[in-house]
């Protein structure tokens, strides 16, 4: 058996590709291997079958039963349910990879793009359990043998890509390297969505997708996506990898899960009396590196000379030129030595993707998470399904070790938003359902999901005890997608603005004192609104009464018209329009793009300038917009009874609350939607 497998070149390609330890050498022997069989990765249809056929290899059936135990689960339908969908995944960080094996899984025809061309993150991920148990039914353990061996619950991010890229590629994934994402390119008459990228001749720019899913980290969220910033109390995090070289004395350096001051007072004593170096907590794991992670207190840093100067701002307290790298090298150094006894021998940083040494400080404090996990678009009636996943969706809290863990939960409940994609279930109900199981994350433990770690699937109802798949209804995720759209189109189709402002010229030329030269300050008089109604409903509105003096009127008047017969809901007070002093624009391009969609279907009518005009109902200027007529009791926030205008508001228990009102009774902090608890008996 060992002289038949050594002569056959395929068993030993496979063997190489399972030892891969680089991106680049993955992606390479990967593409031999392919050539070899004489099996096209691009036919991912049938790619993983054939693959299988072809490398009639006895190494290689443990694998083979592992995904194909994952593929027969009833949720992916025999990869037919999601098989008229192709997928663009923007991003190859662990989460990414994690969402497109399901996507692959599902049936789809998956990209992913990745900016960089090499895996070179080598701190250290804690695992729950969960995750350990998803990991090895992918075959972790085939492609690295030391994956949690023994009460081992940790792993480099490093090492995880590399498992998750084997796996994506056996499944028929596309995986571009070293091509950055620039934006969409909207669809034609004879295309549909794709990307725009660099470079821009990469073949990945000719895909057709109908499915985004962004997985890029912190640092890029898709344009349309809001994100809140929560911030505790100062915590400066520091982290480090040095180099492990294996060796006996190595291994016998025990690991330090978890230390923390109020549990031992006396190593934290002991370290301060030493080293100077004082800390709140400090951990310690081993995989490719020796990986420390540890809180650091300010006034320790400062007197160290690893800060230069104090600032309240944590920004400009940690920025690049308040930081001395030398001292923060020393500091990192010797908390290192310290709490490991001194017993590793010739300590020396690893480097980061940059060639430097591997170190970082930053405020772990200061979070970010997206106030909601999915979008969709539309364009020339080709719909684009949008959502969120990893650090761009929720950045995570590192001293509980969230990261992976919901990064994972989020890949699984994309992937079951794509299932319902492809099922064809209205996009309104499949973006509810995914923002009613959004709101479960963020409050996720080990010890609250469900312990039948062999039964998780990309269903909800198997990971997460008590669910409730309709807790966001499609009426409150509606208005939350129109105005993303049109945020959305700012960033991407600065095209989509001009044809806009020529329709708005068109239907409003001709008028007296009525000059449409941009999509903003133009229509502060109200008189240009006034116009583009008059244009489409004759006789409605007598432009001839109005003055441009009393904005307020005008404003209120066309308001009023255009929420009563169309529905549409104003985006500021008639107040506000007339007197802030710079209108925001891409508030106005909501306004003025539904107003287009409303008319669009009708032919412009202009009524002769002779014509007799009759004014609507009269409006009581003097009322507080919340009490005009024609405005519903729904549309008043439940705390303050004052009108909620669309760009403000937050809906949630069959309520509509200003984004500034909605704060905790007790504290007044702001609160984010599945992060409170609500009193039904005193509405608090």
């Amino acid at each position: 058996m060992a002289n038949q497998d050594s002569t056959n070149p395929s068993h030993d390609l496979f063997e190489q590709f399972v030892q891969a330890q680089t991106c680049k050498e993955v992606q390479r022997i990967f593409s031999e291997l392919c050539h070899h069989l004489q099996v096209d990765p691009r036919d991912y249809q049938s790619f993983y079958t054939k693959l299988k056929e072809r490398l009639n290899y006895w190494k290689a059936k443990s694998l083979w039963v592992k995904l194909d135990k994952r593929a027969q689960h009833q949720d992916y339908q025999q990869g037919e349910v999601c098989a008229k969908n192709k997928c663009l995944v923007l991003g190859a960080g662990p989460c990414g990879l994690r969402t497109a094996i399901e996507l692959a899984l599902l049936g789809a025809h998956v990209v992913v793009l990745e900016k960089r061309d090499s895996f070179s993150r080598n701190n250290v991920l804690h695992l729950w359990p969960y995750t350990i148990s998803d990991l090895r039914g992918l075959a972790a353990k085939k492609f690295y043998g030391k994956f949690c061996t023994g009460v081992l619950d940790h792993i480099s991010i490093r090492q995880l890509q590399l498992i998750l890229l084997k796996v994506c590629l056996l499944l028929g994934v596309e995986v571009q390297t070293g091509v950055e994402f620039k934006g969409f390119v909207e669809p034609s008459g004879a295309t549909g969505w794709m990307a725009k990228l660099f470079p821009d001749n990469h073949p990945a720019g000719k895909f057709q997708f109908d499915v985004f899913i962004s997985a890029g980290g912190g640092s890029f969220v898709p344009y349309g996506f809001k994100r809140k910033e929560l911030r505790g109390k100062l915590a400066i995090g520091i982290t480090c990898n040095f180099l492990n070289r294996h060796t006996a004395a190595e291994t016998q350096v025990a690991e330090i899960s978890g230390v923390a001051r109020i549990y031992n007072q006396k190593f934290f004593q002991d370290l301060l009396t030493e080293t100077g170096i004082d800390l709140e907590n400090i951990v310690y794991y081993k995989d490719d590196t020796h990986y420390f992670v540890m809180t650091a207190k300010k006034k320790s840093l400062l007197k160290m000379g690893v800060i230069k100067q104090d600032f309240s701002d944590a920004d400009k307290l940690l920025a690049q030129v308040n930081v001395d790298q030398e001292a923060l090298l020393r500091y990192a150094y010797d908390a290192a030595q310290f709490s490991t006894g001194h017993c590793l021998p010739d300590m020396q940083f690893a480097q980061n993707h940059a060639g430097q040494p591997d170190v970082a400080m930053f405020d772990f404090t200061c979070m970010h998470r997206a106030e909601n996990a999915s979008l969709v678009r539309e364009r020339k009636g080709k719909k684009l399904l949008m959502g969120l996943v990893g650090d761009c969706l929720v950045e995570p809290f590192w001293p509980l070790g969230t990261g992976i863990a919901r990064g994972f939960l989020a890949a699984f409940d994309t992937a079951w938003m794509v299932r319902s994609w492809g099922k064809g279930r209205p996009h309104m109900e499949v973006l509810a359902e995914r923002e009613s199981i959004y709101q479960l994350l963020s409050q996720t433990t080990p010890e609250n999901t469900s312990k039948k770690y062999s039964a998780f699937s990309i269903d909800p109802a198997t990971r997460y005890q008590h669910v409730n798949l309709n807790s966001v209804k499609a009426f409150q995720v509606k208005n939350i997608n129109i105005i993303y759209s049109f945020y959305f189109y700012s960033q991407y189709s600065v095209g989509a603005f001009e044809v806009l402002l020529k329709w708005c010229q068109q239907h409003t030329a001709g008028y007296d004192r009525v000059n449409v030269k941009d999509l903003n300050q133009s229509w502060r008089s109200g008189l240009a609104l006034c116009a583009l109604i008059n244009t489409f409903r004759p006789r409605v509105i007598d432009m001839s009464s109005l003055e441009e003096s009393n904005a307020v009127y005008n404003n209120q008047l066309a308001f009023n018209f255009l929420e009563r017969e169309l529905g549409i809901l104003p985006i500021m007070s008639a107040r506000e329009m007339s007197f802030k002093g710079q209108i925001d624009k891409l508030s106005m391009v909501h306004y003025l793009t539904q107003i287009h969609d409303a008319f669009n279907e009708r032919t412009p009518t202009k009524a002769p300038l002779s014509a007799p005009k009759v004014n609507p109902d009269p409006v009581n200027l003097d009322l507080e917009p919340s009490l005009m007529p024609g405005i519903s009791s729904n549309e008043e926030c439940y705390f303050c009874c004052q009108r909620v205008y669309v760009l403000e508001r937050i809906s949630t228990e069959g309520k509509l609350f200003h984004r500034s009102c909605f704060t905790c009774h007790q504290c007044g902090t702001t609160l984010r939607l599945g992060g409170y608890t609500f009193n039904q008996h005193t509405g608090e």
